[in-house]
């Protein structure tokens, strides 16, 4: 992990005890329930933990942001960033229950008091919050649709509270509709070929 310590020098030994812990977790866990591609789980660490981490080169949640990963998968990109951000609140939700369940695992190995996995479908979902995270879970404008009723109009970060989303890929035509998107190439905070068409992308919410 002194690839992650070389980016984010500023991580406390808690957080990178948490960090070291992650890639044996998941590589247990992916053996039973499969979290993330066989051939993508030696790639854990770039393609999953760095790619999720990405999002705090874009922005930096206050202490107390309540903040919603909807389709969260294995959990990324929540996990790590529920390690990252540590005063955050993070509720991670998905429709498959025995990733849930990984998920609930995985927290409580490494103490994640700040983080609620929830086995439900967002649509189902209500509770408000300032951002809400996705990693490629539908088109932007389906999935702002899904979680508008979601985000919080009072704004206390840095930015307006809204949508922040991991994507890659020419995206022009999907966001099109939101003339306020902000787009972030990730190849130029993380130097890897990996994230050479990878992007952030930030939406403003305006109810």
């Amino acid at each position: 992990m002194n690839e992650l310590e070389k980016h984010f020098p500023n991580l406390s030994q808690e957080q990178i005890q948490k960090f070291n812990k992650l890639i044996p977790l998941y590589n247990y866990w992916n053996q039973k329930v499969n979290l993330v591609s066989r051939k993508d789980i030696d790639n854990l660490f770039i393609n999953h933990i760095l790619h999720s981490l990405s999002i705090t080169n874009v922005i930096t949640f206050k202490s107390s942001t309540k903040i919603l990963d909807v389709g969260t998968g294995g959990g990324f990109p929540g996990i790590p960033l529920a390690i990252f951000f540590s005063d955050c609140h993070f509720t991670l939700v998905d429709s498959i229950g025995k990733k849930i369940d990984v998920v609930k695992s995985i927290c409580d190995e490494l103490s994640l008091s700040n983080v609620n996995a929830i086995n439900d479908r967002v649509e189902n979902h209500y509770d408000k919050y300032d951002f809400v995270l996705s990693r490629a879970v539908a088109r932007m404008d389906k999935f702002y649709e899904l979680v508008k009723k979601n985000i919080s109009p009072r704004s206390s970060n840095e930015k307006i509270n809204g949508i922040i989303s991991l994507k890659g890929g020419d995206l022009n035509d999907e966001l099109k509709g939101f003339k306020e998107n902000k787009v972030f190439n990730i190849s130029e905070y993380l130097p890897y070929e990996y994230f050479q068409t990878k992007k952030v992308v930030y939406i403003p919410f305006n109810p």
